[in-house]
């Protein structure tokens, strides 16, 4: 069996080779404390395993033979990584020097933070939101937020570092949960559980994956954002909370298209645009399917 170390960095990769190889090449500055290095690659097709395997060799390498999904694919991780704290990072990103430090030095001095997230910058510098307040639909589900620990509801899951304990504490990843809103999710119930979730604004990592990517999703991707959603909604909150909050995207949904089209032929970036409407049309659908869904379940 490998000896403790300080650091896992665990990484969950999906046919993002060009990526994967800086990502990797980032992670030299660990000198000052014992770490280790896991890939677990979903079945990708663009040869990331094999580059991995040559190019970086000191690295554990998980290669599943199917795409497992982000949460699962983690809790491999998981379950053979060795160190006190567990540094969860996407592919896409890079971490700059004296982040892991920082990252290190804050967990040391909050020993109640459970997880915590990293300052996320773009390619030009400037900062990515990736700290929030609130969970989705909150407003609708008071009472079982009450008395939950710090002011920092989840933080966004491209780099976090957590204590092992905790992780542990909150039973891993919740593998219902297949691609997007596994760290709401991880966040809340490790809130639950007692632990606060921080923020390390000196740990910064460049992430390629911003804003500007999320104006422009496919609407397949989007579906799979807001099934996320439901899923969180249908793992913390209430029937009659998940009713209300259906309804109210459904009737925010239905406004945003009908101004986005009513501004269609004044808006210079068409594409932008037709970009928009796309995201609303599927929370539209998705939205009215759910509350159907409620109605037929209510009556059977």
């Amino acid at each position: 069996m490998p000896d403790p170390c300080d650091l896992s960095i665990i990484i969950v990769n999906y046919n993002t080779q060009g990526y994967l190889g800086r990502c990797l090449e980032s992670l030299s500055e660990t000198s000052d404390f014992s770490a280790e290095i896991i890939v677990v690659d979903n079945a990708s097709k663009d040869l990331s395993a094999e580059m991995v395997r040559e190019r970086f060799p000191e690295a554990v390498l998980i290669a599943n033979t199917e795409n497992l999904g982000f949460a699962k694919a983690n809790n491999q991780a998981i379950a053979v990584s060795m160190g006190r704290y567990l540094y969860f990072l996407n592919p896409d990103a890079e971490v700059q020097k004296g982040a892991f430090g920082a990252m290190i030095s804050y967990m040391e001095t909050h020993p109640d933070v459970g997880l915590a997230g990293t300052r996320l910058v773009n390619p030009d510098g400037s900062t990515q939101p990736s700290v929030e307040s609130r969970y989705p639909g909150q407003k609708h589900a008071k009472k079982l937020m009450a008395g939950l620990k710090g002011d920092i509801a989840w933080v966004l899951g491209a780099s976090m570092i957590a204590r092992r304990s905790a992780i542990m504490h909150a039973g891993g990843f919740n593998e219902d949960f297949f691609l997007y809103g596994e760290e709401q999710d991880l966040c809340l119930r490790l809130r639950r559980a007692g632990w606060s979730i921080g923020y390390i604004p000196d740990a910064v990592v460049l992430h390629w994956g911003g804003k500007s990517e999320r104006d422009h999703l496919p609407e397949n991707v989007w579906e799979k954002k807001f099934r996320a959603e439901l899923t969180f909604y249908h793992s913390h909150y209430s029937s009659n909370a998940i009713k209300r909050i259906c309804m109210e995207n459904l009737i925010q949904a239905m406004w945003r298209i009908i101004l986005l089209k009513l501004t269609l032929p004044f808006y210079a970036d068409k594409t932008r645009l037709h970009h928009k409407l796309d995201k609303y049309r599927v929370a539209f659908r998705v939205f009215l399917r759910t509350l159907q869904n409620h109605a037929v379940n209510i009556d059977s």
